[in-house]
């Protein structure tokens, strides 16, 4: 384990988010892409954040590990890991922590890839970047074996990415994830080119995983039923805000705000008698210049007139739950 979890202490989260804020400057303004951001992250969990395109999921993870793209810029907030700020660290412990302690598994693993490079020549510079000491053959064995445990054979170590299927290709990003046997890994869209049998597969092995490594997950999805059999409690961000989090379950079966049933209620279910999709009429806000109020009020079915002057802020309902809702100024107002 690394030096930076001697600042941790007992039962605290692994990962804490405190009220995080990133802008995009454009040629009409600046995008508010995230608008005070607050999660953690337990030792060993699984945390889905869901939401639209456009809502700021992905931008939060890249921020996680302080890889936000120029010229997007984190303006404010604090991203402690083991209680360390991951955003007031010099650029060699971010380096440090970024794959070793921290890994990310991006959504278009033929993009991530080098396909110069073979398989192995990923891993063996991936290991020698964070252990100079570790030799080459040393490195190929520990490459074999990460593979192994995924299901793929070493003799295909040799092989270019383009020689390997979408499914076998999103294995060896998480290897690359699970080389350097991190705390956390931080999977974006991960299903998104995968064909719904190999999704199925991805699903048993990242639970598979997480076991065997006791590993902190974050998954970032607009896949609903993914993270329905994966997470162990969601954030649903809309208009750079969190409006909801709680445990999946709860959240699945009985959602609070409006905006987390109306996803809910998107997904398609062959067990209903629909005529017809759900869908959700209107569009994400403009964050160039963001609603005053609740982001979802023009889209809400239930809205009121303060939910375009305030913003509700976050109400805590117990049991883990909280919801960012007018419809519910305190937790006693709520009926499940």
């Amino acid at each position: 384990m690394s030096e930076i979890e001697t600042g941790a202490q007992d039962g605290a989260p692994i990962l804490d988010v405190r009220d995080l804020r990133i802008d995009y400057p454009i040629a009409i303004g600046t995008v508010k892409a995230v608008r005070g951001v607050s999660l953690t992250l337990a030792n060993g969990e699984t945390l889905g954040i869901v939401g639209e395109s456009g809502c700021g999921k992905s931008t939060m993870g890249l921020a996680l590990i302080d890889l936000v793209r120029e010229p997007g810029k984190i303006v404010a907030g604090e991203i402690l890991y083991h209680g360390k700020d991951i955003l007031k660290m010099t650029e060699d412990e971010k380096r440090a922590v970024r794959g070793k302690d921290i890994a990310m598994v991006f959504q278009n693993p033929l993009t991530s890839l080098n396909p110069l490079l073979r398989i192995q020549d990923h891993f063996v510079e991936t290991i020698k970047r964070h252990n100079p000491s570790v030799k080459r053959k040393a490195a190929l064995a520990m490459t074999a074996e990460i593979l192994e445990e995924l299901g793929i054979d070493r003799s295909r170590m040799r092989e270019y990415p383009h020689q390997m299927s979408g499914g076998m290709r999103q294995r060896i990003m998480i290897a690359l994830g699970l080389i350097m046997k991190p705390d956390i890994v931080i999977c974006d869209e991960p299903t998104t080119s995968l064909d719904v049998i190999v999704e199925a597969g991805f699903v048993d092995l990242l639970n598979r995983l997480r076991k065997k490594y006791n590993l902190s997950i974050i998954l970032i999805t607009h896949n609903l039923g993914l993270v329905a059999e994966i997470a162990d409690r969601i954030v649903v961000m809309y208009g750079g805000k969190v409006m909801e989090e709680g445990p999946a379950r709860d959240i699945f079966h009985s959602p609070i705000h409006p905006y987390a049933a109306g996803l809910i209620d998107c997904v398609p279910n062959v067990f209903l008698d629909q005529d017809a999709l759900t869908t959700m009429d209107g569009n994400p806000p403009d964050l160039v210049t963001p609603p005053v109020g609740c982001p979802f009020m023009p889209r809400c079915p239930r809205a009121m007139d303060v939910c375009g002057k305030t913003d509700p802020g976050l109400v805590d309902f117990g049991k883990g739950r909280k919801a960012a809702c007018h419809l519910y100024p305190e937790a006693s107002s709520w009926k499940s």
